[in-house]
């Protein structure tokens, strides 16, 4: 569980605005996709911000670089070390290597293939370790002292957060620029640095905007620790196709953020995941890995009403084993 960031003051608007200005050129701008199928289905107009389409594949490269950036020239020679189930890790090798640093990634032995290959294939060292048995924080931090490297984690860390915001700008410019503002955004969540960042950029532009974080069903820390107004922690460990949205509980700084931004949340089961992949593939000819597919999910099955509303979906990541998207689609 996070600890020592929530000692660590908490990222605002202006710093995902620096973080817009710092990845301009670097992280790409991904395109708001529509589906005349989806407007039918859950009767609103609804946009999917396709992070899939995202360098390495998900939305982690914006955070990861914002992050290592940063970093002073006199600290870059230890590298970076990052812990991971693969598309943070993708995110933090490609950052490292485009600012020619060495990175350590710890991810568990039962990573998808394809993104402990990707990973690899970036020029990032990998070191596994058991899920269940375990402590990947501590690992990593051990790895940290001994190389003199930085530690980059997934989500509890301000520049990571202020990175990921940068989706939430450009959704609400993009919207725009259409003459919309968005009524509802849904995005997926792990950790909850994607939704704290989404949640800064977008609320300091459009105040009235409901936030819903969207995760799989026994892995709902967020909607349960946002009843409880305390984080909550996942009984189990693993036990979803969603390998991406298993991180434990919501990150201290993440929590501290999402509890007076966003405040509700919704679950989906995997069938209900696997159903939205397969439209994604079918109708936008997109292929969403199952942890990018769940806030699409949580419109598909009506957790969230947005009939007559102008809504966002985040598809946050691609990275998915051939084998496993071709059996979830088929």
């Amino acid at each position: 569980m996070p600890h020592a960031a929530s000692a660590q003051p908490l990222p605002t608007a202006r710093d995902v605005d620096a973080a817009a200005r710092l990845l301009h050129g670097v992280a790409w701008r991904t395109p708001l996709i529509t589906s005349p199928a989806l407007d039918a289905l859950t009767g609103g107009r609804v946009f999917l911000k396709a992070e899939t389409l995202q360098r390495t594949g998900s939305f982690k490269f914006r955070g990861a670089y914002n992050k290592i950036a940063a970093i002073p020239q006199e600290r870059r020679a230890g590298g970076v070390v990052a812990y991971s189930s693969g598309n943070h890790a993708q995110g933090v090798a490609a950052a490292a290597r485009l600012l020619g640093m060495p990175a350590v990634i710890v991810m568990p032995s039962d990573a998808p293939r394809s993104k402990r290959a990707r990973t690899a294939a970036l020029g990032a060292e990998i070191m596994l370790f058991d899920r269940i048995k375990d402590d990947r924080e501590a690992i990593a931090r051990r790895i940290a002292q001994e190389r003199n490297a930085v530690l980059v984690p997934p989500y509890d860390d301000p520049l990571v957060i202020a990175g990921q915001g940068t989706i939430g700008r450009e959704i609400v410019e993009d919207l725009a620029a259409l003459g919309l503002a968005p009524d509802v955004i849904v995005v997926t969540a792990s950790g909850g640095g994607l939704t704290a960042g989404i949640a800064l950029a977008a609320k300091s532009r459009v105040g009235d905007v409901r936030l819903f974080t969207a995760e799989p069903v026994g892995f709902d820390d967020h909607a349960r620790s946002f009843r409880s107004g305390r984080r909550e922690a996942n009984a189990a460990l693993t036990g979803t196709i969603c390998d991406a949205l298993m991180a434990r509980t919501p990150g201290a700084l993440t929590f501290a953020i999402n509890s007076a931004l966003v405040g509700e949340g919704v679950a989906a089961t995997d069938q209900e995941v696997a159903a939205a992949m397969a439209f994604a593939f079918h109708e936008l000819k997109l292929v969403v890995e199952p942890g990018g597919a769940v806030a699409l999910a949580a419109l598909m099955s009506s957790k969230i009403p947005v009939e007559g509303k102008v809504a966002v979906a985040v598809l946050s990541g691609g990275n998915v084993d051939a084998d496993v998207f071709h059996r979830l689609v088929a």
